[in-house]
């Protein structure tokens, strides 16, 4: 279901530009994970991890926000907020790790600790980041619209049959949160 012709004319990623310019976000400044990935590819998806790399490709082939967070790294439950502009999130830039806070209002990500994505799924923190060494994977599959619920449960799906081939006894659980 990757995209086929011009970026912007894709209706799944024009409702995520939407979404954020709901919250004040300008597509200048900010689009949904699945688009920037969607910006790169033509020269090939950028390799992180194994873990990464397989959540990135299914974003693509199913047009959906996706992420994965290290939940050994977790302070507390996750949740989707709005920030208050006072929020701690660590970001790698360089290679280094800055700190800096989300906007008043955005949507965020966080834990107890801190924000761990910003602008909904626009860019993860570095204390949560998987990596080679993450044991306990939590990912987050965004949708919107009439078939976010079926888009969601596809990449899901396409998600553990990836993660069972390479550890059949992964332990594996699923929840959906919907509006309501």
């Amino acid at each position: 279901m990757a995209a086929a012709g011009p970026i912007e004319a894709q209706p799944r990623l024009a409702q995520w530009r939407e979404a954020f310019r709901a919250f004040g976000v300008r597509p200048r400044s900010a689009v949904s994970s699945v688009e920037s990935l969607l910006r790169r590819a033509a020269g090939g998806l950028p390799r992180i991890d194994r873990l990464t790399d397989h959540y990135n490709a299914i974003s693509v082939a199913h047009l959906v926000p996706f992420g994965g967070e290290d939940l050994d790294r977790y302070a507390g439950p996750p949740r989707l907020v709005r920030a208050t502009g006072e929020e701690h999130f660590d970001v790698l830039e360089g290679g280094v790790v800055v700190d800096s806070a989300p906007k008043p209002g955005e949507v965020v990500w966080r834990d107890d600790a801190g924000v761990t994505c910003r602008r909904w799924n626009w860019r993860q923190c570095a204390r949560t980041r998987l990596t080679p060494q993450t044991r306990n994977a939590f990912y987050v599959i965004d949708g919107l619209g009439t078939s976010a619920a079926e888009d969601v449960s596809a990449a899901g799906a396409d998600l553990v049959a990836l993660l069972r081939s390479g550890s059949p006894d992964a332990d594996v659980r699923i929840r959906v949160i919907t509006r309501g």
